[in-house]
């Protein structure tokens, strides 16, 4: 009877060790995204699937609440303008890097110059357009210093996340990153997941989840089965018609315009009938109607998020018109000419499904169309590489400033890093409402750009979208406006 006792006390005991209690799982999570990094550098790319992990390793001077007011984040309050083109920024003392480097005003000065450094080419300038440099004042005082007035540089300090310059130096920021957040870096294992821990030294108080691990899922099916299967807690790009089926969702009207944005140079789309054509082809309620299910509205005639200051709320939705479709392109003596349509598949909402449908509509005009789906890394460098600029490629156009001047500068700027057009006159038009402080002119500005860039049909714009999120029962997270996955901000149920 003894042995009996002293052998299942020992099964007990070893069964204690093996089995963590249901309070301690519930601090890790699992997130499928729907596409894996290119790089985990926070500064050169502009990826989304980059962001989707750094935004909890990496901070910024300026940062939102989930409904999006802006807020100081390193900053120790909000910033205070010395004049027309110096903005001085106070930091909080004591804050420090995952390294142990301290966050100071060095950082932020080194921080500011990798970004805008020409030689680096970072993809993120349509952000940071206005910035000339940064100048430290005293150890926790910075200056940032504009080319011109800038209303809204507070903004664009809310995007650009501060390095330990001398891990910058000497580290490796594309594949370890290290930042001031409240998760530190793990470990990647390179085309299936990515895994961060809780910074217990961070400043604002260790975050509720110990850890949480991404799975690079592209395919959206695949991801909703993971997640009825227990195997994910929350997945990104929930299908519409799905929503209802999944333990938990959320959606939130999200800040991501789905486009096309056309090579104005190119042999075939340089016409601008061909270019209108394009836009005439598509049925948008169709496809909302049959792709979306209410989780997305037709936009109304521009790339530029409703949200963002410079809406141009008079431009209406480009209407569907088949026949004068292909009258123009006949007229243009385009029929049977090749257009190439890029895109990738996964990383945003019913993408490829939106290219497929798209291209399917331009075929109908006599156009002898494409498609090119590509792996997510060659598809930015596509979008943003210095190579021959594509007919016509697809992109979700996110604009976490609330202001035209991102989308502007990102994609109508002849210099923009996704621009397809050399339109010099419109260029200057979006420096100049760039550096425009009279809120009045800058909206009139904002408002002749975008109706110049539709009636050139520079882009073929097709939804403002929603973002849907799937979710385990044990998930309670309410999603914010501007798309961030905050894992500080999410809890789970004991």
């Amino acid at each position: 009877m003894k042995m009996l006792q002293r052998t299942t006390a020992s099964l007990v005991m070893l069964l204690a060790s093996t089995v963590a209690p249901a309070s301690l799982w519930a601090q890790s999570i699992t997130i499928a995204i729907g596409s894996e990094p290119s790089t985990l550098d926070p500064q050169l790319r502009d990826d989304g699937g980059e962001r989707q992990v750094n935004d909890n390793i990496y901070e910024t001077l300026m940062a939102r609440s989930p409904t999006g007011e802006l807020v100081p984040g390193l900053a120790a309050e909000a910033p205070t303008q010395v004049d027309a083109t110096t903005w001085q920024f106070k930091l909080r003392s004591g804050v420090k890097f995952h390294n142990g480097e301290d966050f100071n005003a060095d950082a932020v000065v080194a921080s500011l110059t990798r970004v805008i450094d020409p030689a680096n080419n970072s993809e993120q300038m349509a952000y940071f357009g206005t910035i000339k440099s940064a100048e430290k004042v005293d150890n926790l005082t910075v200056n940032i210093l504009t080319t011109g007035p800038d209303p809204i540089l507070p903004s664009r300090m809310y995007w650009m996340k501060m390095i330990a310059p001398g891990y910058a130096k000497d580290g490796d920021l594309a594949g370890a990153p290290v930042g001031t957040g409240p998760y530190k870096f793990d470990s990647w294992n390179r085309g299936t997941d990515l895994k961060l821990v809780a910074n217990a030294d961070y400043w604002g108080g260790v975050p509720e989840i110990d850890d949480v691990t991404y799975r690079f899922v592209t395919e959206p099916g695949t991801r909703l089965s993971g997640l009825m299967a227990g195997e994910f807690d929350v997945i990104t790009n929930l299908l519409p018609e799905f929503a209802d089926s999944v333990p938990k969702f959320a959606a939130v009207p999200g800040l991501e315009t789905s486009v096309f944005v056309l090579g104005t140079d190119n042999e075939v789309t340089k016409d601008p009938k061909v270019r209108e054509a394009l836009n005439l082809a598509i049925d948008r309620q169709a496809m909302v109607d049959s792709l979306f299910q209410g989780y997305a509205q037709i936009a109304k005639g521009s790339h530029i998020n409703p949200a963002a200051f410079g809406f141009n709320e008079k431009l209406e939705s480009y209407p569907y018109d088949i026949e004068k479709a292909r009258a123009l392109i006949k007229e243009a003596g385009a029929e049977g000419k090749p257009l190439v349509v890029i895109g990738e598949s996964g990383r945003w909402l019913k993408d490829r499904e939106q290219i497929e449908a798209v291209a399917a509509y331009w075929a109908e005009t006599g156009l002898n169309v494409t498609t090119d789906i590509q792996e997510f890394s060659t598809y930015l460098d596509s979008l943003m590489g210095d190579g021959p600029r594509p007919d016509a490629i697809f992109i979700a156009n996110s604009n976490e400033l609330l202001d035209a001047d991102r989308e502007m500068s990102f994609i109508y700027h002849k210099d923009g890093a996704a621009a397809s057009n050399s339109d010099a006159e419109m260029a200057a038009m979006i420096d100049a409402a760039r550096v425009e402080t009279d809120v009045a002119k800058r909206l009139a500005l904002y408002e002749e750009i975008q109706q110049k860039g539709h009636d050139l049909n520079y882009t073929v714009p097709l939804f403002n979208l929603q973002d849907i999120y799937g979710m385990s029962e044990r998930m309670d997270w309410q999603p914010r406006v501007d798309a961030k996955l905050v894992i500080s901000e999410m809890k789970v149920a004991e």
